[in-house]
């Protein structure tokens, strides 16, 4: 997942040219394919056994346009552009006419990211329905029809707001990291923030290199944490064919310090101990495995409304 190029002014959330296409060329490199997202549906009904490497963008920007989509177009690369509509055509972000250029190419797909792109898991649920909608309209009378793809602003959302997505779009992007496989669910999908604090070389061949931690169950289903559900009563079920299950490690950051999760194991299921709740705005969970090799790898994120 990107979000704007060559903007260093924004380290958070930007990346730079020269580092972008060294991470595409890395990838033209490896063993692995490029996944054409209008491919998406039929890869979960008719998975590949190959991996393909899906490049998401988020919000936009205009830095987009000017700096990696002559790019990407000139090497035919394939990816999702996300677009919250009420920045469409303000400082700094793109128009619709360059979003209709965008999306003229086969290896384009314009996907939604709400109309406010703002905290929406602090809004009320008709405020989210509303927002969703009045981006629906945009949309249409802008492109002709409504995308398909969500992207959850911030990565947060509440089961009520992924089940409402759910009933509406084919597929849904979070911004927690980690591996899609066939058993994620699809309005929760992981992709792996890429920005200069965490795109680094190492870190990104790491990264496409990793595999997906599969598991049967993940509790809880809600997402968003109230003072009385922090910390939460974290659960995961692995299926019974993870070999070397054991060997888990899990960091998460409640009480506001990065460490090392207490896990226990009882009949494939892992719970956390938690050293105390999360601190607003972000819980996180990430959970890898040395699997004979294989680097497996998920994490889940929390959103905790602010006070």
């Amino acid at each position: 997942m990107y979000h704007r190029f060559n903007e260093n002014k924004y380290p958070s959330t930007n990346i730079k040219m020269e580092v972008f296409k060294e991470q595409i060329e890395i990838i033209k490199n490896s063993s692995y394919t490029f996944s054409n997202p209008k491919n998406l549906k039929k890869n979960f009904t008719s998975p590949k056994t190959n991996k393909e490497i899906l490049i998401t963008i988020d919000d936009a920007f205009l830095s987009f346009y000017l700096e990696a989509w002559p790019f990407l177009k000139q090497n035919k690369i394939p990816f999702i552009l996300f677009v919250s509509t009420e920045p469409v055509g303000k400082k700094g972000y793109m128009t619709w006419e360059q979003i209709k250029e965008v999306e003229t190419e086969e290896f384009a797909l314009i996907g939604h990211h709400s109309h406010s792109h703002g905290y929406l898991i602090d809004k009320d649920n008709n405020f989210f329905i509303s927002d969703i909608e009045k981006a629906n309209e945009i949309f249409l009378n802008n492109l002709g029809y409504i995308p398909n793809l969500f992207s959850y602003p911030f990565g947060e959302y509440s089961k009520f707001m992924r089940d409402y997505i759910s009933q509406n779009f084919d597929f849904a992007f979070g911004q927690h990291s980690g591996v899609i496989d066939l058993n994620k669910d699809k309005f929760e999908l992981p992709r792996f923030p890429i920005n200069e604090n965490y795109g680094e070389l190492k870190r990104f061949n790491s990264i496409i290199n990793s595999f997906p931690l599969e598991y049967e169950k993940l509790l809880p289903l809600e997402k968003k944490l109230s003072s009385e559900s922090n910390p939460p009563n974290f659960k995961v079920k692995f299926f019974n064919e993870q070999n070397n299950i054991k060997n888990i490690n899990c960091y998460s950051n409640e009480l506001d310090m990065w460490e090392r999760s207490n896990t226990a194991f009882d009949n494939n299921v892992l719970t956390i101990k938690f050293r105390g709740p999360f601190k607003p705005r972000r819980g996180r969970i990430n959970c890898s495995l040395n699997d004979n090799g294989k680097w497996r790898w998920f994490g889940i994120q929390f959103p905790i409304k602010e006070n």
